[in-house]
């Protein structure tokens, strides 16, 4: 899943693709590099973010959504928490609502996922980050988002769950969550793991946010080896190919 931040302040690349012409040729290049999602966010979530308002979230994400689904033959998710984004998103096109707060924080998202028939990514985040068993609160948190999903009426076949890296957590808990990624596949559904420049690589190497590719793709790694489904990443090209090459290694049986 390759990442496409259509917003002036993301982390890591914001101001860089939020013109139609720059986010379609950036579109393009990350299908060349083998992206086979791409991620549209119209709202940056970087620590301490100030919510953007619905309509603009959409005059930042229906174009380039329509302009992707008419100019090229990809999937594509929009990352928004917002029912009426959502629900304008799904008229452009999309094909996967990303919510980073796993249909808690706008109580109509769930039915419009569910009137839409798409497939949803329920992220673990939450308000109140005081734990006291984490990885056990992970989980049950993950469960209580797939509880509303299907309360709503949306197919458990049309879940995927994301350990939400860098969301409520501090260091240590970013890197148990990554450790423990088969733990999570085995409540059934495919995970997608997000960990792409993040502070938990930044904080763990001592590095920018220019300079943690190499810490990336060691988690990337580590993810098709514990077993996740997608991978979102900014830097495709170097990412598919750490995931080919895990692969690799992982399907080899030694015929002899």
């Amino acid at each position: 899943m390759g990442i496409l931040n259509v917003t002036p302040d993301s982390f890591s690349d914001g101001g860089k693709f939020n013109t139609l012409d720059a986010a379609l040729r950036h579109t393009e290049q990350m299908i060349a590099d083998g992206a086979s999602i791409i991620d549209v966010g119209g709202e940056s979530t970087k620590p301490g973010y100030t919510p953007v308002p619905a309509d603009v979230q959409i005059e930042r994400v229906v174009p380039v959504i329509e302009k992707i689904k008419a100019n090229f033959d990809i999937p594509v998710s929009v990352d928004t928490t917002d029912a009426v984004v959502a629900k304008a998103s799904i008229d452009a096109g999309c094909d996967l609502i990303n919510d980073i707060w796993g249909l808690k924080k706008d109580g109509n998202l769930a039915k419009v996922v569910a009137d839409s028939g798409l497939p949803v990514v329920l992220m673990h985040n939450r308000e109140n980050t005081e734990y006291k068993l984490f990885f056990n609160e992970l989980i049950s948190d993950l469960k209580e988002s797939v509880r509303i999903a299907e309360a709503a009426g949306i197919g458990l076949d049309k879940i995927i769950l994301d350990p939400g890296i860098g969301f409520a957590k501090d260091v240590d808990q970013n890197l148990e969550a990554i450790n423990k990624l088969e733990k999570i596949r085995e409540l059934g559904y495919p995970v997608l793991l997000g960990t792409s420049r993040k502070s938990v690589i930044g904080k763990t190497l001592d590095l920018p946010v220019d300079e943690r590719l190499e810490g990336t793709l060691a988690t990337t790694v580590i993810g098709v080896m514990k077993g996740c489904g997608i991978i979102r990443v900014h830097d495709v090209k170097e990412n598919i190919r750490a995931v080919k090459m895990a692969e690799a290694i992982l399907n080899a049986n030694g015929h002899y």
